[in-house]
């Protein structure tokens, strides 16, 4: 059973399922996954997990896993190792919106974002993303160093 952290309308956005909440703890503190991949639940009116990858998966397994004509948000965990030679990492928050997608979920995503945004403390940097260029890997190089 989810707890929500509470109820929501368009307006206000969405709530925050619990599991989506300690999901996202377990990425950034003990390194459990390597990207969380979340979606709307229109039903339960609130963000849930809809898929996980564990540490030992890619940048590109990361973006397969994103639907090509639907909206969702993710979260990246990204390894790198700086100019000074340290090995460094960041968290990515990334509004995923395709232009393609229903014009309905474009607006359900864009007015519960930041209120999910806000109950994910620790994030580094966020991404909005219409077209997989827009977060190719190079993107988040950039943005991270």
């Amino acid at each position: 059973m989810a707890f929500r952290v509470g109820g929501g309308n368009a307006s206000s956005g969405m709530g925050v399922a619990e599991h989506s909440i300690s999901t996202f703890l377990e990425l950034q503190r003990k390194k459990v996954h390597r990207y969380v991949i979340f979606k709307i639940d229109e039903k339960k009116k609130e963000v849930v997990v809809e898929k996980t990858g564990g540490p030992a998966e890619s940048y590109d397994d990361f973006t397969a896993s994103l639907p090509e004509n639907d909206c969702r948000y993710a979260v990246y965990d990204f390894d790198f190792v700086t100019s000074e030679n340290c090995q460094k990492s960041k968290i990515f928050f990334i509004a995923w919106s395709p232009s393609v997608s229903r014009i309905r979920a474009k607006m359900l995503y864009a007015t519960s974002k930041d209120r999910f945004r806000r109950e994910l403390e620790g994030i580094h940097y966020e991404i909005q993303a219409t077209d997989p260029m827009e977060m190719d890997l190079e993107v988040l190089r950039e943005r991270a160093n």
